[in-house]
C-alpha cells in the first residue's frame, strides 16, 4: 500500500502514515529500512497490518520525499 506520512517524530521514533484507503497506521522506526529516515509529507510504501494495539505499517519504504514541514514552513 501507499501513503504519506503525517508525522514522525525522529527523536523518539514513531508517528503515523495516511493510508491510500484514508486510514492512519502507526508506524514505529524498527520498521523502516535500515538508514531510512521519513518526515510529514514524504510518500511511502508500505504493508499494512493489525496488531493488538490497532493499526500498523510494517516493512516501510520511501518513494519520494515531500515538500516542506509546517514548521520549516513558519521559519
Amino acid at each position: 500500500m501507499k501513503g504519506t506520512v503525517k508525522w514522525f517524530n525522529g527523536t523518539k521514533g514513531y508517528g503515523f502514515i495516511v493510508g491510500e484507503d484514508g486510514k492512519e497506521y502507526f508506524v514505529h522506526k524498527s520498521a523502516l529500512e535500515e538508514g531510512a529516515f521519513i518526515r510529514e509529507n514524504d510518500n511511502v510504501s508500505f504493508e499494512p497490518s493489525q496488531s493488538d494495539r490497532g493499526l500498523q505499517a510494517k516493512d516501510v519504504k520511501l518513494l519520494k520525499k515531500g515538500g516542506k514541514t509546517k514548521k520549516e514552513k513558519e521559519e
